[in-house]
């Protein structure tokens, strides 16, 4: 019966009701797409290292594992030294120039990456043949309308496109190392340079090695730094993610309030009634709690299916910039938050309810 009693209450004023569930849900869907993204573009990241098929790589002196790298500050000179260190196999050097966030131009030795890593695989297309190839990866192309043979300017130089490679691996964009370096006006010197052990297990025990043998603070395993990229070691993302998720609780709040607030002053007739018959303060407040948490998992199940439409949209109308993934640990994280954020809204409507006088709330019109 009581439960009757509140779908009535809702379903009586459908438009604030309606209207409240979605305040809810934007407020989780915020939450959500925030940390998919969060966690998409660092896991995208990863994959990308990861699919080059190198143990250890080395990173300029003073850089930080986070920080982004652009430029080139390594001496060729490393990659006949690393070739003559225990367990090496291959090495590869790389120059990379920033574009647009997220986006970078890399240059490889295309011999040397495609020994390491198996080379790109080509939806249409091949490797770079002459100085001005460019190579792109399928979302690239789709988000800048590129197809083999188009021309493209990046970095003030003209390019021709002579493949579309699958997304996933190292770089979104590629040309040959030696036109990067001439470009960038650093022929000789390198970015970052990848290296190959003939037993991956030894990744960690060769890293130390070589910092010590280059004397570079900035050699890792690439399972180490693959580690690093996780929102929890990303200060300034995390206490982002912080703020949105409290500014979101915030909204949450000042909706459920106001729609809480406003259902007493309508029922002040009402709840004289219940008081009347017999109805405790605990019962009224009760049925108010109760209409909140409603509201709240509706909101929050609204917020998690217009999630996958905020996927769908950047997948589909801004392909190739950020990656959001659905983080389903989150989901009962989210939920909670909007609850929580909109009891807290019911808290002094709640208050109103309960100290209502019987004769005033019975004769009130």
């Amino acid at each position: 019966m009581l439960n009757k009693l509140i779908l009535a209450n809702l379903t009586h004023r459908p438009v604030r009701t309606l209207l409240s569930v979605l305040a809810i849900a934007v407020e989780v869907t915020m939450i959500l797409t925030l940390v998919g993204v969060s966690h998409g573009t660092l896991d995208s990241t990863k994959n990308r290292a990861k699919a080059v098929g190198a143990d250890v790589m080395v990173r300029p002196t003073g850089s930080s594992v986070m920080s982004s790298l652009s430029g080139a500050p390594l001496s060729e000179k490393y990659l006949p030294l690393l070739m003559q260190q225990p367990h090496v196999t291959a090495v590869t050097g790389v120059v990379v120039q920033s574009l647009q966030f997220p986006d970078s131009v890399f240059g490889f030795d295309f011999a040397a990456f495609n020994e390491m890593s198996g080379g790109f695989q080509y939806l249409k297309g091949h490797d770079p043949v002459n100085d001005d190839d460019m190579i792109v990866d399928e979302d690239y192309a789709q988000k800048n309308h590129l197809r083999v043979g188009s021309q493209v300017k990046l970095i003030a130089h003209e390019w021709n496109i002579s493949g579309i490679m699958e997304d996933g691996k190292a770089a979104r964009v590629a040309v040959k190392l030696k036109t990067l370096q001439v470009i960038e006006g650093t022929p000789g010197h390198l970015t970052m340079i990848y290296v190959k052990l003939d037993d991956p297990a030894l990744a960690d025990q060769v890293a130390d090695q070589l910092r010590g043998t280059l004397h570079d603070d900035q050699i890792y395993s690439m399972n180490a730094l693959l580690d690093a990229y996780s929102v929890s070691n990303i200060g300034m993302l995390r206490d982002f993610i912080d703020v949105v998720i409290f500014v979101a609780m915030v909204v949450g709040f000042i909706v459920v309030f106001m729609a809480m607030y406003t259902a007493v002053l309508e029922r002040t007739r009402e709840i004289g009634i219940i008081k009347a018959v017999g109805g405790s303060s605990g019962l009224v407040l009760s049925i108010l709690l109760r209409e909140t948490v409603l509201l709240a998992v509706l909101g929050t199940l609204t917020g998690i299916v217009l999630t996958y439409g905020a996927q769908w949209m950047m997948k589909h109308f801004e392909p190739g910039s950020l990656v959001q993934e659905t983080v389903y640990t989150w989901w009962p994280i989210a939920g909670t938050i909007a609850i929580v954020g909109s009891m807290l809204g019911a808290v002094v409507p709640g208050i109103k309810a309960v100290q209502q006088d019987v004769t005033e709330a019975l004769s009130y019109e």
